[in-house]
């Protein structure tokens, strides 16, 4: 349906979905030692290949693994860069929702060794995904450089081995540079680069945050910046590159509220990616104006339908929005998308998988009324 040959498509998603209840109970099995990783996989793979046989019957023009062999949309991706590992202590972190205030403890990360890359991360998990699809394109998402920075801070980073901060962000931009160049070839041409700090600095609470763990609130999003463009710098001809911002997504809830303003001129301006996935589906997102800063070149897929709710938009809404939104930049430099992915983490957001596959159409189909 797309007139868009090239991604991010005119109706595209995030990439997360919610775990089917065999699956859920697959996992739970492995950990409790009633059967081993080739299990495991092999339930992952019966899921996947349902999940990207929806994806596709739904009229996407892109389709991802659903993140089914993750437990967490980014930490199973940082823990397997060396140098990485888990710390002792647990982050505390505070999600919202109408209802009111959902904790999560996950464990801190800490930087023991110089950054590098070992070997190719979820190479194995996107090339099953490429051997799964008929038509879509296949999408890999990652999370972005700055998610091994944001919530530590500089006490995550070991002095002894960095007594030159410099020296960890170029490991770890060159450790990013190494994995989108294998990815490459492997056949990735659409890769998603997820990244919730450059949302939440928009956040004063999130800023104040930074600052008290040693950071610098006022700039912190424009090395965010630099470093992604590091790490992308040197991306394999013909792939494209877009970043995901949002500003939490667990059990439907979140973690911070605010317009674009304080990033979008720097972010829009100077960060190199061919597209931007930007959460839009109520106010804790602010209005259109910031996409003024929005080149030309670059194209902003509209998250509009929440995926925190199984309430089903109006296609008038959602065109209203689109519309809207072309007050500040191009109709054609427009796509639309959910907010977020569904399942963000192995809990999953409080739909049911009929109310994902509905929103999902629903995208497919508002994009197609739009854009023909």
């Amino acid at each position: 349906m797309s007139d868009r040959d090239r991604p991010p498509y005119r109706a595209d998603h995030v990439g997360s979905l919610l775990r089917p209840p065999e699956l859920l109970e697959a996992r739970a099995a492995r950990s409790e030692g009633r059967i081993g990783d080739a299990e495991l996989a092999g339930a992952e793979d019966v899921a996947i290949s349902a999940a990207v046989r929806m994806q596709e019957e739904v009229g996407l023009d892109s389709a991802t693994d659903g993140e089914f062999r993750r437990t967490t949309w980014h930490m199973d991706f940082i823990y397997q860069i060396d140098g990485i590992g888990q710390s002792d202590e647990r982050l505390q972190v505070e999600f919202r929702n109408e209802e009111g205030v959902i904790s999560w403890s996950p464990a801190a990360l800490k930087i023991h060794g110089r950054v590098g890359l070992g070997h190719t991360i979820f190479g194995e998990a996107f090339e099953y995904l490429r051997s799964q699809v008929a038509k879509a394109t296949p999408k890999l998402t990652i999370p972005s450089p700055s998610m091994v920075h944001y919530r530590g801070g500089q006490a995550a980073i070991d002095p002894a081995v960095y007594p030159d901060v410099e020296e960890f962000w170029a490991d770890l931009s060159a450790a990013y540079a190494e994995e989108i160049r294998r990815l490459g070839e492997i056949g990735c041409t659409y890769l998603q680069l997820d990244d919730t700090s450059l949302a939440y600095l928009n956040d004063p609470k999130q800023r104040a945050h930074v600052a008290s763990i040693g950071g610098d609130p006022e700039h912190q999003h424009e090395r965010y910046i630099r470093q992604i463009n590091a790490a992308v710098a040197g991306r394999p001809v013909g792939m494209a590159v877009t970043t995901h911002l949002c500003r939490g997504n667990f059990r439907s809830s979140w973690a911070a509220a605010g317009g674009y303003d304080f990033v979008a001129e720097a972010l829009f301006s100077e960060l190199d990616v061919d597209g931007f996935f930007l959460e839009y589906d109520d106010e804790r997102s602010g209005d259109f104006a910031p996409l003024r800063f929005v080149p030309k070149e670059k194209i902003v897929v509209l998250g509009l339908v929440t995926t925190k709710r199984p309430e089903l938009e109006g296609k008038d809404e959602l065109k209203r929005r689109v519309d809207e939104a072309s007050r500040y930049v191009s109709l054609e430099q427009l796509c639309l998308s959910p907010q977020c992915g569904f399942s963000s983490t192995v809990e999953g957001n409080e739909l049911t998988y009929s109310d994902e596959v509905a929103k999902l159409r629903l995208v497919v189909e508002t994009a197609a009324e739009i854009w023909g």
